[in-house]
């Protein structure tokens, strides 16, 4: 009989079978969904996955960019394509628009044609439509009529589930590298913009050679010493030697060496491997991050001599071996360094390897001390009470005469840094539009100056009484002396006072 209903035993099997189909699609999915596609390939790809599975005879996917019904639309068995502001503006999808879930209808007018029925669903990302997949006119199989039930429904609403969520990632992801490439041009307009003598303030004799140093310098590919007391500009001319060098595009990645204990400079420089200890991850190290750029490796003269050798290898063999690894990791960095050590009095006492220093200081860049060019003092201030005040929205104060005077017959043991943060100090409580001489806290340092006689005001003598000092307003404390120094406690130990 050939209207006779089939056995139920033949429709357990047809219905399992669906069931493990449609499973398998969503497997398949899950996995193609991983790979990087554009959005046409990715609505074809579900269009041609899901009009089979539900035995549609067509259908249409659409993703939409903004509410003017821009977009892309992908569409199998539907002639012609239709573009994306009729899809848009279809009663249908607005009603999946709405409903934000599956729907299916029987007899409905689908982009301006009859059919017989219908079954769509949103692609939702962010409580956002970005999309809607819609399958039409479903043929009869087996004991299945031709409508689409609660179960297509289901198979869509997780099928919308796994694309949504990869749209919504493509198009963030597309926004970000869209922003990375604006902030890359942003970026090389102001490397254009801002040289050497916008950044390395100042015109004396001794901070024109570094200048020009620098500039020479940054184009080659060797590596560079930078040398100088605290404050006086190291790691800015640092900075300046990668933006001016070919790995310009590269990372630049800093590290102080006295800043970090002994005990993880080794896993900070090198990495580390899972398992090393409890609970320990894999962690990546400057040297491997820095791939391709350049590595700025300050005060360099504080490396315990076990680091140094492992620095030494590196150098050498452009390899390093993460703690607890095996397998060594090519690395392509350039290193620049930075110390206010006298590395060759420290070679001499055996605490810095002399292999090491020449091949760190295949170049070396001397920033000269404040005190070395204290006719940039003038200019420095003016540019940093320029800096400060724009951050507030505020006129720069002007410097009386007198404050000026004040300040070129001042010491700066803190070099440039302590001439920014005194006038930071003096621009945030000065009254009126001018800074006087009585508005400058210059602290103690003056007072250390002062007291010394003249015969003994050479820099050392300064230097040794001003850590005397410091060390007995913090009752002899050497972390907070350290602290307000501004130098590690290390360097602090090597001073023996």
């Amino acid at each position: 009989m050939s209207g006779a209903r089939p056995p139920a035993r033949d429709l357990e099997t047809f219905a399992l079978k669906k069931k493990v189909l449609r499973l398998e699609t969503l497997y398949d999915v899950s996995r193609s969904l991983t790979a990087a596609r554009d959005e046409k390939i990715l609505l074809e790809e579900i269009l041609a996955r899901a009009v089979p599975v539900l035995d549609a005879a067509r259908g249409f996917a659409a993703a939409f960019e903004d509410a003017e019904g821009s977009g892309t639309v992908a569409s199998l068995g539907v002639e012609p394509e239709p573009d994306p502001l009729a899809v848009s503006s279809d009663p249908f999808v607005l009603d999946l628009a709405r409903a934000k879930t599956a729907l299916s209808r029987g007899e409905e007018t689908i982009l301006g044609r009859a059919v017989e029925s219908v079954a769509g669903v949103p692609l939702l990302g962010g409580g956002r439509v970005l999309g809607v997949l819609v399958v039409l006119d479903r043929e009869a199989r087996g004991p299945d009529a031709p409508s689409f039930d609660e179960e297509d429904r289901r198979f869509l609403v997780s099928l919308a589930g796994l694309v949504a969520p990869t749209l919504d990632a493509a198009r963030r992801f597309r926004a970000l590298a869209a922003d990375l490439d604006r902030l890359r041009e942003e970026n090389r307009s102001l490397k254009g913009s801002l040289g050497v003598d916008e950044i390395l303030v100042g015109d004396s004799p001794a901070m024109r050679r570094a200048k020009e140093l620098v500039a020479r310098a940054a184009a080659s590919r060797v590596n560079v010493l930078v040398t100088g007391e605290s404050g006086t500009g190291k790691e800015l001319a640092a900075k300046l030697l990668h933006a001016g060098s070919p790995r310009r595009e590269g990372p630049f990645l800093a590290l102080n060496c006295a800043a970090v204990p002994e005990s993880l400079l080794e896993s900070e420089l090198f990495g580390i491997e899972r398992g090393v200890a409890t609970g320990v991850e894999a962690r990546l190290g400057k040297f491997e991050l820095a791939s391709g750029g350049t590595i700025f490796l300050d005060e360099i003269g504080d490396t315990p001599l076990a680091i140094q050798a492992k620095l030494l290898r590196v150098l050498q063999e452009r390899e390093i071996e993460r703690l607890g690894g095996r397998t060594r990791v090519p690395v392509d960095v350039r290193v620049v360094s930075a110390t206010h050590q006298d590395l060759p009095a420290e070679i001499r006492a055996g605490r810095f390897r002399e292999d090491l220093f020449y091949r760190l200081r295949v170049v070396e860049i001397r920033m000269p001390a404040l005190r070395e060019r204290r006719e940039d003092i003038p200019r420095l201030a003016g540019h940093f009470l320029a800096r400060i005040t724009a951050r507030d929205g505020r006129r720069a104060p002007s410097l009386s005469r007198d404050a000026v005077k004040a300040l070129l017959d001042y010491p700066f043991p803190g070099n440039v840094r302590e001439l920014e943060n005194l006038l930071e100090g003096a621009a945030a409580l000065v009254s009126g539009d001018t800074i006087e001489a009585a508005d400058l806290q210059f602290g103690i340092a003056r007072e250390v100056a002062d007291e010394l006689p003249v015969t003994s005001a050479d820099l050392r003598n300064v230097e040794n009484a001003h850590i005397r000092r410091v060390l007995a307003q913090v009752k002899g404390n050497k972390s907070r002396a350290a602290k307000l120094l501004g130098v590690s406690r290390r360097t602090l130990y090597r001073k023996r006072i």
